[in-house]
């Protein structure tokens, strides 16, 4: 049976990433509020990502549903940073980063007709130290404020990305070899 595959965001980047990867696929973004029970980095994102499928899946009126849901977060430790709230917000996350690894973790949930999987992966980010003017610049081009952790790998800040142990493409927002991978495995 062929699969009508819905993607539960509306980042530019993962639709980029399913677009590379040669998916036909429309987007039904989810619009539940989020709410993190975990503790744990990689449980928080598998969690929110299984939260937004499941939202996303109980709308369809079609048994060839298949929905992918992803959440990405970056943590420093256990200290989880999201979206920066403020320019103030983006600014203290680049100075606790800069310097040092951090981890980014993309949590994807698969919902369809007769099952679910939820898996998460996770990349070690090293950023070369910053100076506070670099920081405040790239804070004030604007390309922080909708990114976890205040910074997009893919702009101009990947200057100060020293190296990442890790798959690439999950910290940019979509895990897709994973995601293929996973995808080889449902019982469709």
């Amino acid at each position: 049976m062929n699969y009508q595959i819905i993607l539960a965001s509306q980042s530019p980047r993962r639709r980029e990433l399913l677009s590379q990867m040669g998916m036909t696929y429309i987007v039904q973004p989810s619009d539940i509020e989020e709410k993190i029970t975990k503790t744990n980095p990689w449980d928080a994102v598998m969690e929110l990502a299984a939260q937004k499928a499941a939202d996303v899946f109980k709308r369809q009126n079609e048994d060839n549903a298949l929905v992918i849901g992803a959440d990405t977060i970056v943590a420093y430790g256990t200290r989880i940073l999201g979206k920066p709230k403020s320019e103030e917000d983006a600014i203290d996350m680049l100075h606790l980063l800069q310097g040092n690894t951090h981890q980014v973790y993309t949590g994807v949930s698969l919902v369809w007709p007769k099952g679910r999987r939820t898996f998460c992966e996770k990349t070690d980010v090293e950023f070369y130290p910053m100076t506070k003017e670099e920081i405040a610049d790239y804070v004030k081009s604007g390309l922080c404020m909708d990114k976890a952790g205040a910074y997009g790998i893919q702009t101009q800040f990947g200057v100060y990305v020293k190296r990442i142990n890790g798959d690439y493409n999950n910290v940019v927002g979509l895990p897709i070899a994973r995601l293929y991978q996973e995808m080889k495995k449902l019982e469709l």
